[in-house]
């Protein structure tokens, strides 16, 4: 299905739930959030059907997020079920990885095919500050239970924070040479209550390139498979893995943008930063079938901007990004 601006939209982010056994400094505020009442959440069963109905509108892909999606109980089983929806021919996860090494394998059988892990610093204490408490041992547990298993590719994700992890890019860009990891460098973007702490310390991408240019030696650009999401990669000579970098500050990708984002209470979002939302809970509780939530659904396709607007801040006073969906 194609939008007003005639991108193709096939790809639908998931947020099976708002909590999460983590409170990291840029994406909550110290105190936490009050958690949605469980009412308000979206069942299991409802889920699998906004992603039936999804499918017949042309969603193909599903990414499974949070909070921490591996804190939702009977996720497995969810999984199963998407996998056999006729249509979906791509499932995927993103997480912390703390949960990963009692689950990778279920998971993968259930038909996960990758993860995305969330790594932002190499260094113990760093970790359990920006983490406020997460134990830096249990990540790389989860890393390693995921190429045990063989997902495949596992990506990490580490956003770039200036005086606080920049000094650990090279670091960072090290380990593609020592194991097939695919390292994305994501750049900070202004969201929810955390602004305040987030000012002033964006580091553009190609700071970051020229960074390990000068102290590793020069990166390659790499062909990726189509579809493989908005991040630029590249490869050291010899390299087992690839390094990415998702620029969503300084030279957004929305001209390709084939994402809608479904929030854990049952709203469907066209754009992160665009605070309108399509309800498909309530109509899905009054008993509206597959078909008519594939229409719901283009509704939302149709309301996609053609480019968003974080330079200009976060618009959204009800919800922080836990709460929409990693």
């Amino acid at each position: 299905m194609q939008d007003t601006y005639r991108r193709e939209i096939n790809y639908l982010r998931v947020s099976v739930t708002d909590k999460c056994n983590l409170r990291c400094i840029y994406c909550l505020p110290p105190e936490g959030i009050k958690s949605i009442p469980h009412e308000e959440i979206l069942r299991l069963e409802e889920i699998e059907a906004i992603i039936r109905g999804a499918a017949l509108a042309g969603i193909k892909k599903i990414r499974l997020t949070g909070g921490e999606p591996l804190v939702r109980k009977g996720l497995e089983g969810l999984i199963r079920r998407i996998s056999s929806i006729t249509g979906i021919d791509d499932i995927t996860l993103t997480t912390n990885g703390l949960l990963l090494p009692s689950q990778a394998a279920a998971l993968k059988e259930a038909g996960v095919k990758r993860v995305n892990i969330s790594l932002d610093t190499l260094k113990e204490e760093r970790y359990r500050e920006i983490t406020r408490g997460g134990e830096l041992a249990e990540a790389w547990k989860g890393i390693h239970s995921a190429l045990d298993v063989g997902l495949s590719p596992v990506k990490i994700n580490t956003v770039v924070i200036r005086d606080f992890n920049d000094d650990e890019v090279e670091a960072m860009a090290r380990l593609t040479l020592e194991s097939p990891l695919h390292i994305r460098f994501i750049e900070l973007m202004p969201i929810g209550t955390c602004n305040t702490w987030t000012e002033g310390r964006f580091v553009p991408a190609r700071e970051i390139i020229d960074k390990i240019n000068r102290g590793i030696g020069i990166l390659h650009p790499v062909k990726m498979a189509e579809g493989d999401g908005p991040a630029k990669y590249y490869r050291f000579d010899g390299a087992e893995g690839t390094i990415g970098f998702i620029t969503s500050m300084s030279e957004h990708f929305c001209e390709n943008c084939n994402r809608l984002r479904l929030t854990s209470s049952g709203g469907l979002r066209p754009c992160l930063y665009d605070g309108r939302e399509v309800d498909l809970k309530t109509p899905l509780r009054r008993g509206t079938g597959d078909r008519e939530i594939a229409d719901l659904i283009m509704t939302a396709v149709n309301l996609k901007p053609d480019r968003h607007h974080m330079l200009e801040g976060w618009k959204d006073k009800k919800r922080v990004m836990s709460q929409i969906g990693g």
